[in-house]
């Protein structure tokens, strides 16, 4: 058994490194600070063919698997980028997996080659106000009218649709109650966001505000039955493709927020001078910073064995939610001992560990939570009963 990087990801570890380093600190401070979408690093990702790392060669990617993609984004996340910089490429990555798989030919030469040079932006539209993680339950209709079909509804906590050309959106075709199974009469489009009929209001939020997220409201929004991915009433059968891969990701850039919030605080606590001794003597600074330490190496275990498992075609779902509820939990742990290591200066913007505590939320929150993961693994690992 061989826990060292393959050849192909330390070229993608070190080539990573190399470009986020290019984007300092005061980079994604300025942008956190301006609500700015971080375009230049989001081009420079483009520029380099890091955007299509996972998707097929043939369409202009790398055809690299879920391991290999998120070796490049957990060292987004370690170079000080975070979540800013994680969540301004993530969709790439796993989002556009159901038209990979489901879409047929002229689909993926139409929509996968611009958004892997970065000439078309992509948003997820699923996630709905009144139905939370529910999604059987999403209410957002789409009524076919000829060779088309007109969406009306609202979403929820649609990440970068402030800037987004492109969406994937989740839509009943079907009623519900004419449904013989819930997940049943749910379809899927990749379509334009086109700005007359559908409206997009900024979440004013507590972090990553580099990165927008918004509620967007559809009215009588037009769709080429051509939009349309894979059979019309099985898009949730579809979107169930890019979950693993989204929360395997996720954890990835979870431990490496942690990893560089640790790295941070240890190279303060070194400097950091008080009662004439450096901080990090102290066993009380040293312990929760090494116990966040082992923490996230075994997260990042998990990680590994999930993608492992994604990339070879076999089950990962429970490894996939566990890697994913792991990781958080480190990320925001070791987050939060970064600041309270700075002591007063960790409430501090310029040290930078504040931003950092603010975006580990998003790795406990989305796209599930820790409390739905740890009933999932109930049901589904120990053979418990349900509870929801």
């Amino acid at each position: 058994m061989n826990f060292e990087p393959t050849p192909d990801q330390q070229r993608i570890l070190d080539a990573a490194s190399t470009l986020c380093a290019k984007f300092n600190d005061d980079y994604w401070l300025a942008c956190d600070r301006d609500h700015r979408f971080p375009s230049e690093f989001h081009q420079a990702l483009a520029d380099g063919g890091w955007l299509g790392i996972a998707m097929p060669e043939a369409y202009g990617g790398s055809g690299l698997g879920i391991a290999d993609a998120a070796v490049m984004m957990q060292a987004i996340a370690q170079s000080g980028a975070g979540f800013s910089g994680a969540s301004a490429v993530h969709m790439n990555i796993f989002g556009l997996n159901p038209v990979v798989v489901f879409g047929n030919d002229e689909q993926k030469r139409r929509m996968l080659p611009p958004l892997i040079k970065g000439s078309e932006r992509a948003c997820f539209a699923v996630t709905e106000p009144d139905t939370g993680l529910n999604t059987t339950r999403i209410k957002t209709k789409a009524e076919k009218r000829g060779r088309q079909y007109l969406v009306s509804g609202q979403k929820v906590w649609i990440s970068t649709a402030q800037v987004a050309e492109k969406m994937l959106l989740l839509a009943r075709t079907t009623p519900l109650e004419q449904c013989t199974k819930p997940e049943n009469g749910l379809s899927l489009f990749y379509t334009e966001l086109d700005r007359s009929k559908v409206e997009v209001h900024k979440i004013e939020k507590m972090g990553r505000h580099a990165v927008d997220s918004n509620q967007v409201f559809f009215d009588s929004l037009p769709i080429p039955e051509a939009d349309r991915i894979g059979e019309e009433g099985r898009g949730f059968e579809y979107i169930l493709h890019g979950l693993n891969p989204e929360r395997i990701l996720i954890a990835a850039e979870s431990v490496g927020l942690g990893r560089c919030a640790v790295k941070r605080a240890a190279s303060y606590a070194r400097e950091r001078v008080v009662f004439d001794r450096p901080i990090g003597q102290n066993q009380a600074v040293q312990h929760p910073l090494a116990a966040n330490w082992m923490a996230l190496e075994a997260a990042n275990l998990m990680v590994q064995k999930a993608a492992w498992l994604y990339d070879n075609g076999q089950p990962c779902a429970a490894e996939a939610n566990s890697a994913k509820y792991l990781s958080g939990e480190a990320c925001f742990d070791a987050c939060q001992q970064a600041v309270m290591t700075h002591g007063g200066f960790g409430y501090a913007q310029e040290y930078h560990v504040e931003r950092y505590l603010r975006e580990s939320l998003i790795g406990r929150i989305a796209p599930v939570s820790p409390q739905l993961i740890l009933c999932y693994i109930a049901e589904r690992a120990l053979g418990l009963p349900r509870s929801y």
